[in-house]
């Protein structure tokens, strides 16, 4: 990253996790530091934006040493999606290009999810989510004809984490862990 935004962004978010904040201040203060990342499109190398021709890509653009964050750019291709799904840690979700459609879902008494609340995000808009208020959702790229890509930072390395998928008809969970595209991080 020839210009440091990215490392910029990881030593302020990393200032602000050793305080050892609530989730609250993380969200007005961890994006404020995103919303500043994303605002200028000129800073992510290419390696991080292409796309699967079948399947969104999530790529580790950094990973705290102590499991307490990660940083990571999602990929997606024309008109792909998550399955319904959730992350059992703290996140924020920051869109760089295109735009994505995120939709909140809700656990019904007989099991089955609900949609709700949709959110469209353009670029500079960020999103969160939480396990403490919103944590399952499904994500989609909001266009047929070109690439969207979100900057995503989690309060845990999220590739390693294991979380569960959900049947939005039958409320069926099935666990997964998500791993990333690439295997390494860049240097910063």
């Amino acid at each position: 990253m020839t210009d440091g935004k990215l490392l910029s962004f990881v030593q302020k978010l990393t200032h602000l996790i050793e305080q050892n904040p609530s989730e609250e201040i993380i969200f007005v203060e961890g994006k404020a530091l995103l919303k500043n990342l994303i605002s200028v499109d000129d800073w992510l190398p290419e390696e991080f934006t292409k796309p699967h021709p079948q399947h969104y890509q999530q790529y580790l653009l950094y990973a705290d040493p102590l499991d307490r964050f990660s940083v990571v750019s999602f990929v997606w291709g024309p008109g792909q999606k998550t399955p319904v799904h959730n992350h059992t840690v703290w996140g924020m979700v920051g869109q760089l290009r295109g735009e994505e459609k995120g939709t909140h879902y809700h656990q019904q008494p007989d099991g089955s999810y609900q949609a709700g609340t949709i959110v469209i995000s353009s670029p500079g808009h960020v999103d969160t989510v939480s396990p403490n208020s919103h944590d399952i959702h499904e994500v989609a790229n909001n266009h047929h004809d070109q690439t969207s890509i979100s900057i995503h930072v989690y309060g845990a390395n999220i590739g390693k984490v294991e979380r569960t998928t959900y049947n939005p008809d039958t409320g069926l969970e099935k666990k997964f862990t998500s791993g990333y595209a690439n295997t390494a991080a860049p240097k910063l």
